[in-house]
């Protein structure tokens, strides 16, 4: 009977020691579960890009290189939207440079290219951009504030010739063009409400390419003087541009309604008119 009893006993410490281990690795495990929700929870501050704006830094476009400009300058901020969707979906990813390697630097390289597209749109009107060095760096801006605005993509029409004045039908295309008018469309992101992060980007990029489609119409506009007949303008320019933009305001409708928020008032704003020159 003596001799059973420390075995007995032993018995119970073992039982007393693996409760114990468990109760440590249990611990250990709601330590793991409390970081990682941490971790994920720190999504909501992960930030968002900021890059230096582009369009306040251009001198008025030649009517030539409007829409070109315009494009590009859209183009920007569809590289920060996705810049932006790229942080938000890679939280805990990398180590502490993968931002940097992974968003920042390719985001670089992209506005470098553009910003040069801008230039060389503006050289071939032989007009010189200067101030655009440095402008394709951006950074990553804290979370907990409000997303940075988007880059405006209107820049002032240049006025008079393109500054091929000494061609002497260019000059006449040019005078041509300064009464032709502009495309007017209602805007559609004041009408918009705020946009849920797992929106953000989707709407941002839909709005950016609003921008584009408008520009492209200019550009048809001003290249298309004297052709068809009365009707030309509405059929093959604002017809065309009413459809691409009534999917691309439905678009961004659905982005908003894949997150639960309806949003009312944007009908009848893909319908454009022709504003005439001043």
């Amino acid at each position: 009977m003596y001799g059973g009893e420390p075995a007995g006993g032993s018995g119970r410490w073992k039982v007393v020691g693996i409760v114990a281990a468990a109760a440590v690795i249990v611990g250990g495990g709601l330590g793991v579960a409390a970081a990682t929700t941490s971790e994920s929870g720190s999504s909501a501050s992960a930030g968002t890009v900021s890059c230096p704006t582009v369009a306040d830094k251009l001198p008025a476009a030649p009517a030539a290189a409007q829409a070109e400009v315009t494009r590009n300058l859209a183009q920007l901020n569809t590289q920060i939207a996705e810049a932006n969707n790229r942080i938000a979906n890679s939280v805990g990813q990398g180590g502490p440079n993968f931002v940097q390697n992974a968003i920042l630097g390719p985001l670089a390289d992209k506005r470098a290219a553009t910003i040069d597209r801008i230039r060389i749109a503006f050289n071939r009107q032989g007009v010189v951009v200067s101030g655009l060095d440095g402008l394709d760096t951006c950074s990553l801006a804290s979370g907990g504030g409000a997303a940075a605005p988007a880059e405006p993509t209107d820049v002032p029409p240049a006025a008079g010739g393109n500054g091929n004045g000494g061609n002497a039908d260019g000059g006449n295309a040019d005078g041509g063009a300064a009464a032709v008018g502009t495309i007017s469309c209602p805007s559609v992101a004041d009408k918009l409400p705020a946009a849920p992060a797992a929106a953000q980007a989707e709407v941002t990029r839909n709005l950016a390419l609003l921008d584009t489609q408008i520009g492209e119409a200019n550009n048809r506009l001003v290249s298309t003087v004297g052709q068809g007949g009365p009707n030309f303008v509405q059929n093959a320019i604002l017809g065309p541009l009413k459809s691409k933009r009534d999917a691309t305001i439905d678009r961004i409708r659905i982005a908003f309604n894949r997150q639960g928020v309806v949003v009312s008032g944007l009908d009848g704003l893909g319908t454009c008119a022709v504003s005439s020159a001043s």
